[in-house]
């Protein structure tokens, strides 16, 4: 290490900024189209996990997972362009743990709508029962003097 690398760490982080890939690199990961090394990955998001997550944390988590997928399918695609085996290249794993969480976050976000959608039911059910008792109150007088008229005109 440098001494100006240990006398600037801001520069250092400035530099990584600054070169990080932009465009058609962003499908290549670590700006190769096929990894040499094979590298750990995690595993997919759980259900539970993601229901403590707000909308904006889920949404873009999404589109990580997104990138990712395309990543993913650019690798795939490259390894077929190539010839490779998939006994020597395959990321299966990698595509099966990003599809998983994809669909749990739109499984995530089907029940918070179907939340919404019973709660606004509750609140119109709510509401129509408030103004029934609202027009029962009402309708015995006006029905009390209604009736005085008629016989009053007959």
């Amino acid at each position: 290490m440098s001494f100006f690398s240990r006398s600037f760490p801001t520069l250092n982080r400035l530099k990584q900024l600054a070169f990080r890939p932009r465009g058609v690199e962003e499908f290549f990961e670590g700006g190769k189209s096929i990894p040499t090394e094979k590298s750990w990955t995690g595993r997919a998001w759980r259900a539970s996990e993601l229901r403590v997550k707000s909308f904006d944390d889920l949404h873009k988590l999404w589109y990580v997972l997104l990138k990712e997928r395309n990543v993913l399918a650019a690798q795939k695609e490259e390894a077929r362009r190539f010839h490779i085996s998939k006994q020597y290249f395959s990321n299966k794993g990698r595509q099966v743990k990003c599809q998983k969480s994809m669909a749990r976050i739109k499984f995530v976000l089907n029940e918070r709508r179907l939340a919404w959608v019973e709660a606004s039911k509750l609140q119109r059910l709510s509401n129509a029962q408030e103004s029934a008792v609202n027009t029962k109150i009402s309708t015995p007088s006006s029905t009390s003097s209604s009736a005085k008229e008629t016989a009053g005109s007959v």
